[in-house]
This record gives C-alpha cells, structure tokens and sequence, in this order.
C-alpha cells in the first residue's frame, strides 16, 4: 500500500525532527496536531529543518477526541505514533497522564486497523523499561525489561508510559495487526526546531539561564533529537522490526556532567550554569516550592542505564555523542533568544 505516513504529534521536539528525517528519506509526510492554535509550529519547525517541510498536509486530530482518527489515517502507509503528555510539572492525579497516553494510543491503532495500515511505530520510553527505583547500583537494563509500577514512588509519567506501551501491544496481539514497534528514547536533547522550551530540555534550559543554585544529584540516559527521529525512520523502514522494541539512549549523564559540558563548551554564555552540587535534603526542600524541581524527585541518586544495543545491531543505528546533543541544546536555546 502506497500512502503518506502519519506523524503524530508533530509540533512536538521529537514529532518535528522525525517528520523532517522521513521528508529527508522521501516520504511523503501528513501531520497531526492537537488544535488549529499549532498548525503554525509545525510549519515554522519544518520549514527550519527541511526544503519543502513547510508545505507537508496538516490536520487536527485530538488524542482524547475517540472520532478524530478516522479522516487522518486514511489512505495512509503508516503510521508514526508520537503524541503523548509530556508535562513539565507532575500532576497529582498519574491518571491525568494515563488516560490520554493509553486511550490515545489505542484510538491510533483502531484508526489504523480500520484503514489498512501495515505498520505503527509508537514513541515509548526509557520511562516505560527502567522507570522504577532499583536497589541495585548502575544496573544496566535492556529492551527485555519493564517498569515495576508496584515499586513506590514510580512518577505519573513513567506509570503513563508503562501502561500505554503495555496496552498498544495488548491490544495488536488481541486484534491482530498493525505490525507494531516502539522506540523507548532516554532524556532527549539536541537542537530545538522553533522556539520554545519543551520538558525534555528542560534541565539544560533551567542550567543555561541559572534558575537553579545547586545542582542535583540526578542522571539520565541522555539521547541527540536527530537520533531519536533516525531510530523511528529505521524502525518504520527496516523489514525485521516488527514486534520490536528499540531503546534510543548514547550515554549516562548526571546533571553535574550535562552543566560541566556547557561551562567546557559555551565560554562566558555559560557563566550562568551553576557548578556546586545539591544536598539531596536541600533538593527535597525546594521541590514543596518548585514543581520542575517535585519532577526529579523520584530520581535522586538513581543511576539506571539503558543499553541500545539492540537497536545498534538489528537496526544499523548509530548514536552521536551525549556530548554532543548536550551543546547543540544549549546552543539552539541561545540561537533562539530562549536564555
């Protein structure tokens, strides 16, 4: 079958680099976003990231709107399956999370059932494979395992994560087809296409601009945007990706690396990033006052890598530097006047 892929999402940080990367490649390209107010952020993100992005087709289609899928789908080849809460702050109730995460991610696959579309590529994350506390220091963890979400202290996010992949791959095994695949990216830095400060760059953002004293004592599995987009085209084109799961990561970072990074890197622009880091007891404190801060709080210490690879190998991916997602980052906040 012959169509356009469809990007979900395509506003997003990751839904705007992966529409590019598949224009790149010669797809042809129909995005979705959440409301007419973010028609412009697609155009103005692709017209910076590609010849041509500009005019790819956009439509609306809300991902808790159950009637909103039929009309995008249709006549599409496949489907790339980015939209999903992201929030900067945790809210109170995981279910304001969960429910669009799950319940969107099955509307999507109904959709694609319904239209004939042979395969969906679904943005998961690192969040839904090592997004619970572990006792065991700088375990290492693959694309075998799962989130315990009945370890205390598993964020709304990651619980939301868990349970939507869980559910999208319940639901093909239960009702047949699409082909389905997920890619589970770690942090996700790299060049923003437009300007705004997304909740993946948040924690370069708020070092740049020095809107935290102290550092805390906090790491993630740290990935470049471009990569992330590529792994999704490799994931969508490659014959023997079906079923898979593919984990986007390059390297652990703490936070302390990802500040040292930008001072070594960025000069004087830098002079704003803070060096010292935060006693976990002070951290704690400040997140009853700052919810970015309340965010990271489930994550205090925790060094928890994800190996990719499986994507490395079966896929042919290849992972820039963590380094390098890290300066590009900060670099595009300053391009854009965003610090």
């Amino acid at each position: 079958m012959s169509g356009p892929v469809l990007v979900t999402g395509a506003s997003g940080f990751i839904g705007a680099h992966t529409a590019a990367a598949l224009l790149e490649r010669g797809h042809d390209v129909r995005a979705t976003v959440s409301g007419e107010h973010r028609i412009p952020d697609v155009r103005t993100a692709l017209g910076g990231l590609v010849d041509g992005g500009a005019d790819v087709e956009v439509v609306v289609a809300n991902l808790e709107d159950p009637d909103a899928w039929t009309v995008p789908t249709a006549g599409c080849s496949d489907i790339v399956h980015l939209a999903s809460p992201l929030p900067v702050e945790q809210p109170k109730d995981a279910n304001e999370l969960i429910g669009p995460a799950r319940d969107g991610a099955l509307r999507v696959l109904a959709a694609a059932r319904e239209a004939g579309v042979r395969r969906v590529v679904m943005t998961s994350s690192a969040a839904a494979i090592a997004g619970s506390k572990s006792d065991t220091p700088e375990r290492v963890y693959t694309e075998e395992d799962w989130t315990d979400l009945d370890v205390p202290g598993v964020s709304p996010y990651n619980q939301s994560k868990t349970i939507a992949e869980r559910a999208a791959r319940d639901d093909v095994e239960a009702n047949g087809g699409p082909q389905f695949v997920t890619v589970n990216p770690g942090l996700v830095l790299g060049p923003v296409a437009r300007p705004e400060v997304n909740a993946s760059i948040e924690v370069v953002y708020r070092l740049l601009a020095g809107k935290v004293p102290m550092i805390p004592n906090v790491g993630f599995d740290v990935v470049d945007v471009r990569d992330v987009a590529d792994l999704h085209v490799l994931a969508l084109e490659h014959d023997d990706a079906d079923g898979g799961r593919f984990p986007a990561t390059s390297e652990f970072m703490w936070f302390t690396d990802i500040a040292a990074v930008m001072r070594d890197e960025l000069g004087d622009r830098a002079r704003k990033v803070p060096s010292r880091k935060a006693p976990d007891l002070l951290v704690r404190a400040l997140a009853l006052v700052d919810g970015g801060i309340r965010t990271i709080l489930p994550e205090l210490g925790q060094h928890r890598t994800l190996s990719s690879q499986t994507s490395i190998d079966r896929l042919g991916w290849t992972p820039r530097p963590a380094r390098e997602a890290v300066v590009d980052c900060a670099e595009s906040l300053l391009a854009h006047d965003l610090v």
